[in-house]
C-alpha cells in the first residue's frame, strides 16, 4: 500500500503571512523556510495515497458547508513545557477553526486521532534553544491582525521532504 503524508490548513494572507515567515525564521525555526505561516486545521498525518480521492471529495464537502470568518490573532503563547512552541494566538475565529478541524477529520480516509487536543494558532518558534523562544515570545506579544479566512488548503509532503499545496476549497455556506 503506497503512503502518503497530507496536511489541511489555513493560510495567513499577506502583509500578515510575510511578517509571522520572517518572525520564525528570525526565531532560528529553519522549518518556516519550507513552511509559510498558517492555522493548521489537520497536522501532518499519513494516509493510504489510494483514499485522496476521497479526501478531496470530504474536503469539498466540508467547505461547501461552512461559511467564511474573520480571525484576529492577539499575542502570544507557548506549549511549553510539553512541546518547545511558540505561536502567535487566534483571539477570534476559535470557535470556527475547532469546527472546521473537527468536519476535515469527520472521514474514515483520516485516522489516526490527534496526538493533543487542537488548539488553533500560528506557529512561530518549535524546536529552537530556549532563548530563542523566550525573544519570539517576547518579540511579539503585542502582535495582533485580523483578516477574512475564505477558504483552506490541503498540502502533501513531496518527495524533498517540503509541503506542496494540491487543492483549495473556498467556504461557500451562506447559511
Amino acid at each position: 500500500m503506497d503512503r502518503t503524508t497530507i496536511g489541511v490548513a489555513i493560510d495567513i494572507p499577506e502583509p500578515w503571512g510575510g511578517e509571522l515567515t520572517a518572525a520564525r525564521l528570525a526565531a532560528g525555526d529553519r522549518v518556516a523556510e519550507h513552511v509559510p505561516a498558517h492555522v493548521t486545521l489537520l497536522g501532518p498525518t499519513e494516509i493510504d495515497a489510494a483514499r485522496l480521492p476521497e479526501i478531496h471529495r470530504h474536503l469539498g464537502e466540508v467547505a461547501r458547508a461552512h461559511r467564511a470568518f474573520t480571525v484576529q490573532l492577539r499575542g502570544t503563547g507557548t506549549f511549553r513545557p510539553i512541546t518547545q512552541v511558540v505561536f502567535v494566538a487566534v483571539a477570534a475565529g476559535i470557535g470556527e477553526c475547532e469546527q472546521l478541524h473537527t468536519a476535515v477529520r469527520a472521514t474514515g480516509a483520516i485516522s489516526p486521532a490527534a496526538r493533543f487536543p487542537y488548539h488553533p494558532h500560528v506557529t512561530i518558534a518549535h524546536d529552537v534553544a530556549p532563548e530563542q523562544l523566550d525573544a519570539a515570545f517576547a518579540d511579539l506579544a503585542g502582535y495582533e491582525a485580523s483578516f477574512a479566512v475564505r477558504g483552506f488548503t490541503l498540502f502533501e509532503h513531496d518527495d524533498g521532504g517540503r509541503w506542496r499545496p494540491c487543492a483549495e476549497y473556498g467556504l461557500t455556506a451562506d447559511h
